[in-house]
């Protein structure tokens, strides 16, 4: 008897420790994307149609509008904190228990600038590269300096230039700037 409370007891915690880790590889898979101005979203509501927004641009201020609550400021939060907002807002008197879906439908546009062929503004894609946003604007020029590319971070409140090299990542917001070699 007591060896089988052992042997269910052994299966008890190793079934807990199993979901634990689980939980802890979802936590961690879960997107830590912080929204800026221009990106747009949808939000929905479990049983709540008229609740739902589809495609909410990010104002200049990093807000949106949200119905029963207004404008709802969501800049520098993922996409988990915006549900959490929604769903404690809603808490506040309209709903008991609101189930928020948050969904980014588009990331900010990036921008390249100098030396490639189609300088501007364009859509981001994820995993994109220095290299990629330089194909993605037509291509470099025959001038283009390859050890003159600078990036300028979005999330850098200096706004400070940084060298790098084709490989660099870019991240939606950030402009690519690269110079003209002079030989």
């Amino acid at each position: 008897m007591i060896r089988h409370i052992a042997k269910l007891f052994a299966f008890l915690l190793l079934f807990s420790l199993t979901m634990f880790c689980r939980a802890e590889e979802t936590a961690s898979s879960l997107s830590s994307y912080k929204l800026g101005v221009g990106d747009v979203i949808s939000i929905s509501v479990l049983g709540e149609d008229e609740l739902a927004r589809d495609k909410i641009r990010l104002t200049d201020a990093g807000t949106i509008s949200f119905p029963v609550l207004g404008e709802v400021r969501v800049l520098g939060l993922t996409l988990g904190e915006v549900e959490k907002t929604i769903t404690e807002g809603l808490k506040k008197g309209y709903l008991l228990n609101p189930q928020v879906s948050a969904q980014l439908d588009e990331y900010r546009p990036f921008f390249v600038n100098g030396m490639v062929e189609k300088p501007g503004g364009y859509p981001y894609q994820p995993g994109l590269t220095v290299r990629k946003a330089a194909s993605i604007a037509g291509g470099l020029k025959e001038r283009a300096s390859l050890s003159g590319i600078f990036v300028i971070h979005a999330s850098d409140t200096s706004q400070k230039p940084v060298k790098v090299d084709l490989n660099a990542p870019v991240m939606p917001g950030d402009t690519v700037i690269i110079e003209q070699s002079f030989f």
